[in-house]
């Protein structure tokens, strides 16, 4: 009797949780209704089948329940005819209703409509960055043989159709135009991921050498999350991007705002010559051979990653860094920017820091080395092994330079002081990353390891 109460108690439980449950599907921003009502279909059916076979299993145990003094004996019958005929005709008809919905909407969901735009979506661990085609309407070829920094998408550069392919690498955030049927190419440089927009009902794998895509329309306004949906290594949950959708006046606005591959590949290298006259007001604070000064508060340049000192830079000239709250240091660069007016002065000044001797900076902070390998071992996934960083992740270098500068950056991770601004998607990743530091200890342990590097 027991069971069968406990069998009443779970469809009854189970019933009211369904509807009462605050965790159901997102609400929908994209053309693809038609999915949910497969799932709410699914719901039915199978819902239908476990309120049946658990009643009818309790309605079995309390009917022929043992009764002291009853002689009532079980029947023997291994095989029912009309019984088998009937559960397998109404088991196919279940199935079948599962399944034919799907199958209308999986043909439709892999043939777009000719008038589809057509976005690339590249995933690496663990980022988003996005192609579209220029005014030709057409992206242009790819190659891994063609990728290096200067040209991270490998776009071929004979190619005449790539050079108007507008590129979006550093935001991980992707505009598109509402109501416009859009198909999206997959595409990954490392391993497996998966291209994920819950309010689209998206999700389709980035499987490395192919290509594969999806497509939708998105029929909302707003911003929504682009995760990626397949374990990609350590920091798969860290691995974010947004879609913003606009009018066509705000999209069409953005859109020239971006830049092509052909801007990219006309950017002047940097001028030493003309960097140094721009670094003289760095030097006040950074030293004159860019080896940084403890008491101004300013850490070592010379040896830093170039790309990495140019997106910073970037970052203080748009105001994603240096105008948080509690960013004492910060924002004293943001005044300072005014010295560097436009691209061109930045690649000078980064190259000439990049022509700097670098010596390793004084070591300062000490701690528990053996604590801080191991706390290390999920850092070198990015930074690598040795400390060196690794650009193709966006990592900077952390051996040899400023020890107690890292430990400030880290400590305002921590404390949301860096990383919080939605134009820094690095920075996002450093805070949910930085949860593995629990304390100052922790903090001054890592970067004792790293002193060792």
């Amino acid at each position: 009797m027991a069971i069968a109460i406990a069998l009443i108690f779970l469809v009854v439980g189970s019933i009211v949780f369904h509807f009462v449950s605050p965790w159901y599907l997102t609400p929908i921003a994209s053309n693809w209704g038609m999915i949910d009502t497969t799932i709410d279909i699914t719901f039915v059916i199978t819902g239908i089948v476990f309120v049946l076979v658990n009643l009818f299993t309790a309605y079995c145990i309390i009917k022929f329940r043992h009764k002291k003094g009853s002689k009532q004996k079980a029947d023997y019958e291994p095989e029912n005819a009309k019984l088998e005929t009937w559960l397998t005709i109404i088991t196919s008809i279940g199935v079948a209703a599962m399944l034919a919905p799907g199958l209308i909407v999986w043909n439709d969901f892999v043939n777009p409509p000719e008038n589809a735009i057509e976005v690339e979506v590249v995933g690496q661990q663990w980022h988003w960055s996005f192609r579209l085609p220029g005014n030709d309407g057409q992206l242009g070829n790819v190659d891994i043989i063609h990728m290096s920094k200067d040209n991270p998408f490998g776009i071929d550069p004979e190619d005449p159709t790539g050079q108007d392919d507008v590129l979006i690498g550093d935001s991980s955030t992707l505009h598109l135009p509402l109501n416009q049927p859009t198909k999206v190419l997959l595409r990954s440089k490392d391993v497996l991921h998966d291209f994920a927009v819950p309010q689209f009902r998206i999700k389709m794998d980035l499987v490395p050498g192919m290509i594969t895509y999806a497509w939708f329309t998105p029929t909302k306004e707003g911003s929504y999350d682009i995760l990626c949906e397949e374990l990609c290594g350590i920091s798969h949950h860290a691995m974010r991007g947004k879609v913003i959708v606009d009018n066509q006046l705000n999209y069409q606005k953005w859109l020239n705002d971006q830049v092509t591959f052909a801007d990219l590949q006309n950017i002047p290298e940097g001028d030493p010559s003309l960097g140094k006259a721009n670094f003289a007001i760095c030097a006040a604070c950074h030293g004159q051979n860019g080896e940084g000064m403890q008491a101004l508060n300013a850490p070592k340049l010379a040896g830093q990653e170039p790309l990495y000192l140019k997106r910073q830079l970037n970052y203080w000239k748009e105001g994603i860094r240096g105008t948080a709250a509690g960013d004492i240091y910060g924002s004293t660069m943001t005044p300072l920017m005014v010295t560097l007016p436009d691209q061109a002065s930045i690649e000078n000044v980064v190259a000439y820091i990049e022509s700097l001797p670098s010596n390793p900076a004084e070591k300062t902070i000490t701690g528990n080395i053996s604590t801080g390998r191991y706390i290390y071992s999920t850092c070198s996934a990015c930074h690598g092994a040795d400390g060196k960083g690794i650009w193709s992740m966006n990592a900077p270098p952390l051996a040899g330079m400023t020890d107690w500068y890292l430990a400030r950056q880290l400590q305002n991770y921590k404390d949301g002081i860096r990383g919080n601004h939605p134009g820094d998607p690095y920075g996002y990743q450093m805070n949910m990353m930085v949860d593995i530091l629990p304390d100052e200890q922790a903090i001054n342990d890592v970067i004792a390891y790293i002193n060792t590097l």
